[in-house]
């Protein structure tokens, strides 16, 4: 194995580790320097997380010569192969950086005209010396460009960064909007913290309030021209297409053999004595995934296999690589897999993670008495309160709500819809939340008049509760939780009108689960012998016998719930346990067949996905938030997505326009139907900025209910 003598602190702490290759070398680059690249250089970047777990990046700038892009490429698969070959690599290329890579660097990159062969070198200096002018673009990905130093570089649409040595000034265009004001103020503080150790003073300057300084460093001022629009977005239907191919001899003559024309894939295509390409070039990517036990020599030509692809295949040499060993796959790689299931997971939605702990967030155990304080396993379990609040229900009839009797609180019917206001107290204010609960076999009209009521409530209340719609089967655990101790009856079909109950089978079977923050529902499911599982407890209901049945990993509280059910159908049970059953318990499920038997409860995790949508442009976008999300990167003037996997909030910024508040529900409904892991009907929340309750702030670390009270422009004012 090559060792480089730079490898020995290679991935010894937590952290950034950034070098340049300078005469086919390896030199670090000097950390106040990190997020700094020269254009005409390649440089290695080493993420370590304190799991530890590793992301390799090679960076290739515009200008970079064959040499040194061959060499990063090296150093490159020497360091995967120094670190035992579990390192998750990716190839990033200067204006086409991954989110990973960009999430490194929250204050924005800089690129600088330039590199080693011209002799520019990466030291911090307390030189005074400088001239140069940097185009700062982007609203959550931000770009600071070094262009030429003349007033043909500036628009009217964005911020511009003159930096003169020991003044810094930023210059914003007249069009250009508050939240890109802000992040080009983090880049100017940042050049002035970092590049000039704290002793340069930063400036802000509007569009024709030039001062003389700058007049002096750039001429007399001619016309700016007017903004430009942001290069069109791919197509949000095309970014999930993908194909998948089977690499062989990767490291001879490769050969490539299509698997599967477009995705969605199965995990099974993936045979772990093979290398694969997952081909996603219509979104300048591809993935290359290494089976663990695929030859060495094969392995290591994975980054190789890669170039020669995109190579092949015509595409743009903009196209990010990333090469996977099995098990460090990352979200954007399985969501092209409809079954993905990593190693411990069962079925059933997973668990996302708090972020800051990339390899195993520790699952906070649900305590109800510590939910005010705290946010984060209210978060994680999707809790605002313990769930004994007040609560009124109503059923959507004719276009109008009616009251349901109290007494049939906790059942719900398939072919109904129901508005829920659960109102709780949060410290001295009053809080609510409006469930709308629609059921698979509702019609058309009932679903437009549940949406309708929903927000006639809300606007009836000053528009400051929380909206969740959930579908069927896909209840939130609060929602369970507000039956005082009752569990929540799911019936399959059929509506609970006077005379309306349509006549239930014969034989059903309810599926019995508590959730991780103990609320109970009793789901009524085909009955059919493959819906058993090990984890849970069944009622079976037929014409002669009633049967509960606990599975091996079954609770007693489950148990406990089972008696509510067997009250509702009416007779009395006999408890089976799990292979112990008799034959007619068998016969009335229709023979028996295989189910879920895999006891680990524990659900996969994944990370939380922060999303902005705005249409500063003329059309509405979607960009991921790159990186470990803050609070304030919920920008005011948009609308925000926060995908938590088993619910999806809609953030709703005061300064947001009416075509991105319109727009956001249906992109959120998009973007969970075009997801090809299947979530189709998760709750989705919609919160308004100020009313956020915990389950949403818990995932952010060191939330302040207090941000807003002050203009965020003023705040990072303070700071220049």
């Amino acid at each position: 194995m090559v060792s480089h003598k730079e490898f020995e602190t290679a991935g010894k702490q937590p952290g950034l580790q950034v070098w340049r290759i300078e005469n086919m070398d390896l030199k670090p680059v000097p950390k106040a320097l990190h997020g700094n690249f020269y254009t005409g250089d390649a440089y290695l970047v080493l993420f370590t997380t304190s799991a530890p777990s590793y992301n390799i990046h090679m960076w290739l700038g515009d200008e970079c010569s064959q040499d040194e892009s061959g060499a990063v490429a090296i150093f490159s698969s020497q360091l995967d192969d120094f670190l035992g070959g579990g390192p998750v690599q990716y190839r990033e290329v200067q204006n086409h950086e991954s989110n990973t890579f960009m999430g490194y660097f929250k204050s924005g990159i800089k690129y600088q005209k330039g590199g080693v062969a011209s002799g520019f070198k990466h030291v911090v200096t307390n030189d005074m010396d400088v001239k140069r002018l940097l185009h700062v673009k982007g609203r959550r990905i931000i770009r600071a460009t070094e262009v030429a130093m003349s007033w043909n570089s500036f628009n009217k649409g964005d911020c511009f960064i003159i930096d003169l040595g020991k003044d810094i000034y930023q210059w914003c265009g007249s069009e250009c909007n508050r939240f890109e004001r802000l992040k080009a103020s983090e880049v100017a503080i940042s050049i002035r913290d970092n590049e000039r150790n704290g002793r340069a003073k930063v400036h802000m300057v509007e569009e024709g309030d030039e001062l003389p300084p700058i007049v002096e460093a750039l001429g007399a001022k001619t016309a700016i021209a007017p903004s430009t629009p942001d290069d069109d977005k791919v197509e949000t239907s095309n970014k999930k297409k993908g194909a998948l191919y089977m690499i062989s001899d990767a490291s001879g003559s490769m050969k490539v053999t299509s698997v599967a024309e477009s995705s969605p894939f199965k995990q099974a295509m993936l045979s772990p004595e093979e290398c694969y390409i997952l081909d996603n070039g219509v979104d300048n990517t591809i993935f290359v995934w290494k089976g663990p036990k695929a030859n060495t020599s094969e392995r290591k030509a994975a980054m190789a296999a890669g170039q020669q692809f995109i190579k092949d295949k015509g595409y743009s040499n903009k196209t990010t690589i990333q090469v996977l060993p099995a098990g460090g796959e990352t979200s954007l790689f399985k969501q092209f897999f409809s079954d993905w299931r990593d190693k411990d997971a069962t079925t059933g939605p997973s668990k996302a993670y708090t972020i800051g702990k990339i390899a195993k967030v520790e699952q906070v155990p649900f305590d109800a008495s510590t939910l005010h304080t705290n946010k984060v396993m209210a978060a994680q379990h999707g809790m605002v309160d313990d769930g004994k609040g007040k609560v009124q229900i109503w059923r959507v009839e004719n276009g109008e709500k009616v009251p349901v009797d109290p007494s049939a609180y906790g059942q719900f019917y398939g072919g109904d819809c129901y508005i829920i206001l659960y109102s709780y107290r949060q410290g001295s204010r009053e809080q609510h939340i409006i469930y709308t609960w629609q059921g698979l076999t509702c019609t058309q009209d009932e679903l437009g008049a549940s949406a309708f009521l929903t927000v006639k409530l809300d606007d009836s209340m000053g528009g400051s509760p929380v909206q969740v719609r959930v579908t069927q089967g896909q209840e939130p655990p609060h929602l369970m939780s507000i039956f005082q101790g009752k569990p929540m009856i799911i019936h399959m079909g059929g509506t609970s009108r006077k005379g309306g109950q349509t006549q239930a089978g014969s034989t059903r079977l309810f599926h019995i689960r508590q959730s991780s923050s103990h609320g109970t529902r009793a789901v009524e499911v085909k009955p059919t012998a493959s819906n058993l599982n090990t984890n849970d407890v069944f009622v079976l209901k037929m014409p002669s016998a009633l049967y509960v049945w606990r599975g091996l990993g079954a609770s007693d509280e489950e148990v406990g719930a089972a008696k509510y059910v067997v009250g509702f159908l009416g007779g009395s049970p006999n408890n089976v346990s799990e292979g112990k059953e008799p034959a007619d318990f068998w016969s009335a499920l229709g023979g028996k067949k295989d189910y879920q038997t895999s006891k680990s409860l524990q659900k996969a995790v994944r990370p939380p996905r922060l999303f902005g949508c705005s249409n500063k442009t003329g059309r509405l976008v979607v960009e991921e938030v790159p990186g470990d999300f803050t609070q304030s990167d919920l920008a005011t003037d948009d609308v925000m997505l926060l995908d938590t996997w088993d619910q999806l909030f809609i953030w709703i910024g005061n300064d947001a326009n009416d075509a991105e508040k319109a727009g956001a529900p249906k992109i959120a409904k998009e973007y969970l139907d075009s997801d090809p892991s299947g979530r189709k009907g998760i709750p989705i929340t919609t919160i308004k900025q100020g009313a956020e309750p915990p389950t949403f702030t818990g995932w952010y670390q060191a939330w302040d209910s207090k941000m807003w009270e002050h203009d965020p422009l003023d705040r990072i004012r303070a700071r220049f």
